[in-house]
């Protein structure tokens, strides 16, 4: 990890920028192997989100209010820490470097895990938090870094980036519930360690070709050589935050006053860096904070994907897929992802065509159908209830059309939210404002735990019908607020579009 930004080394410069930026055709080469590399860490990360509500009730032996808090916690820890990874990034390592370390922690983190998923629980998602944080907001930020500040690509290379995300989550999402209920969960967690060494192989060999994009802001400065230090610095203190996550994760009263605190504490830091920027960047960067403050709102709804709704499928949901059967909970953290390789590019289709007739909907207000789509959504989660036999048990394939309209909702908002992110932001401050951006997760990861928890049955050795009725009765009740949100949204929309000035 400490060898010069050379051509041999971690920052490969053999490729001039603007030779990237000016490709023909609608991808830049470079983009597919971020894809690759996004993909195979994707797979690792949603394969292990996948199974930990159901491997913390069903082998930890936690209730369900408690899984679903810790599921809240653990997911809040992993999006807060990708502003530190990007703000790291940003200020001593550079993205190549952040990514690859990040990439080494959850393949250590996996490993642990995949020794004694018991024992060494806290301790290996630990190591993953901390390297999910060094690495999701980087390579997000180098897809940016491949576009002129103009070039209207820009969205559809996003578009195809977050295929890669979802690729990945649809392997990972349902092999992994596979291995771990069907086989091992030693063999489950250890799959992760494997997919996760690939990322990092595949992103080691393309660095070449990514000319000076992700390397370290001291690279080529004359004092380089004498603030390699602040690098070793940087690794070392990751390590050894790792013990203290451990406590924190596995307390959740702990993640209550990190919650807290690193929401206040990060706004006044980007209030210090807004007085180095010109007015025109500020009404830029508060355009940037509506869509970061309602996606919070987005991400507490749509993560009970992998708390309450996980429990929901392992306990009320029937195995019968249009006529296959599969594993209800498999479905559940499989089927988002392949509506969205599915529909991706038949959305994106749309947009061009509502474009050419100069009737594409603004950034403001396609966020605002996001929310129309989640309150559907919910409302047929809600729904499953008229379909339950008198065990409480109902179908999956109501349950799956949940997913569907979701995931609509999930495009209307996600992939654009990565692309406005870069678009509002100044080059320096890009990748804080991407660690902000999957902070705004962790708020929304946080809310997702407590939510969930607050819609478990209270009934003591509740039967499958109490959680089915009480689950869904919090379902309807998430339906209601989405949609007030979305209506709230769309009618903003003016007032946000002139905040955004030429931004589109």
């Amino acid at each position: 990890m400490g060898q010069s930004d050379g051509a041999a080394g971690i920052g490969g410069d053999s490729t001039d920028l603007s030779a990237i930026q000016n490709f023909a055709g609608k991808y830049p080469r470079q983009l597919w192997w971020l894809f690759f590399s996004e993909m195979w860490e994707r797979f690792s990360f949603y394969g292990m989100r996948g199974v930990l509500t159901y491997f913390m009730v069903n082998q930890l032996m936690m209730s369900e209010t408690v899984a679903n808090l810790q599921y809240g916690a653990t997911q809040a820890f992993v999006y807060a820490f990708t502003f530190v990874g990007g703000l790291f990034a940003d200020k001593i390592l550079g993205f190549r470097r952040s990514l690859t370390w990040g990439g080494l922690l959850m393949i250590v983190g996996s490993l642990i895990l995949a020794v004694d998923p018991k024992a060494y629980f806290f301790i290996g998602i630990a190591f993953n938090i901390v390297g999910t944080g060094f690495f999701k907001p980087n390579i997000s930020s180098m897809v940016g870094s491949l576009y002129k500040d103009d070039d209207v690509r820009r969205d559809a290379g996003f578009s195809l980036f977050y295929s890669g995300i979802n690729v990945g989550a649809l392997l990972g999402g349902y092999l992994c519930v596979y291995l771990g209920k069907g086989y091992s969960w030693n063999l489950a967690f250890g799959l992760t360690a494997v997919v996760m060494a690939i990322s990092v192989i595949t992103f080691h060999f393309s660095q070449r070709h990514l000319g000076p994009i992700g390397l370290s802001p001291r690279h080529g400065q004359p004092n380089e050589a004498k603030t390699r230090w602040h690098d070793w610095a940087t690794y070392l203190g990751s390590l050894a935050i790792i013990p203290v996550l451990v406590v924190m994760v596995s307390k959740t009263d702990f993640t209550d006053a990190f919650m807290y605190s690193i929401g206040p504490l990060t706004l006044l830091y980007l209030g210090y860096e807004l007085i180095k920027c010109t007015p025109d960047e500020r009404k830029k960067l508060a355009a940037a904070m509506v869509f970061i403050l309602f996606s919070i709102i987005f991400w507490a709804f749509f993560e009970q994907a992998g708390g309450s709704l996980s429990l929901f499928a392992a306990n009320n949901l029937d195995n019968s897929l249009l006529g296959l059967t599969l594993d209800p909970n498999g479905v559940n953290n499989s089927a988002n992802s392949f509506f969205v390789i599915l529909f991706s590019p038949l959305l994106g289709l749309l947009w061009v065509a509502l474009a050419l007739r100069n009737r594409e909907p603004n950034t403001v207000v396609k966020f605002g159908l996001g929310f129309l789509f989640l309150a559907g959504a919910f409302w047929i989660f809600y729904a499953t209830r008229f379909f339950a036999n008198p065990r409480g048990v109902t179908s999956l394939n109501v349950f799956t059309s949940a997913n569907l309209v979701i995931t609509f909702g999930e495009l209307c908002l996600s992939p654009i939210g990565l692309s406005i992110m870069t678009k509002l932001s100044p080059k320096r401050l890009q990748g804080v404002m991407m660690g902000m951006w999957f902070l705004a997760s962790a708020y929304g990861q946080y809310a997702a735990g407590i939510l969930g928890a607050g819609m478990s049955s209270p009934v003591p050795n509740a039967t499958p019908m109490d959680k089915l009725l009480s689950y869904t009765a919090g379902y309807h009740q998430l339906a209601i607020y989405a949609l007030i949100a979305g209506v709230v949204l769309i009618a903003l929309a003016p007032l946000v579009r002139k905040l955004m000035g030429e931004v589109k």
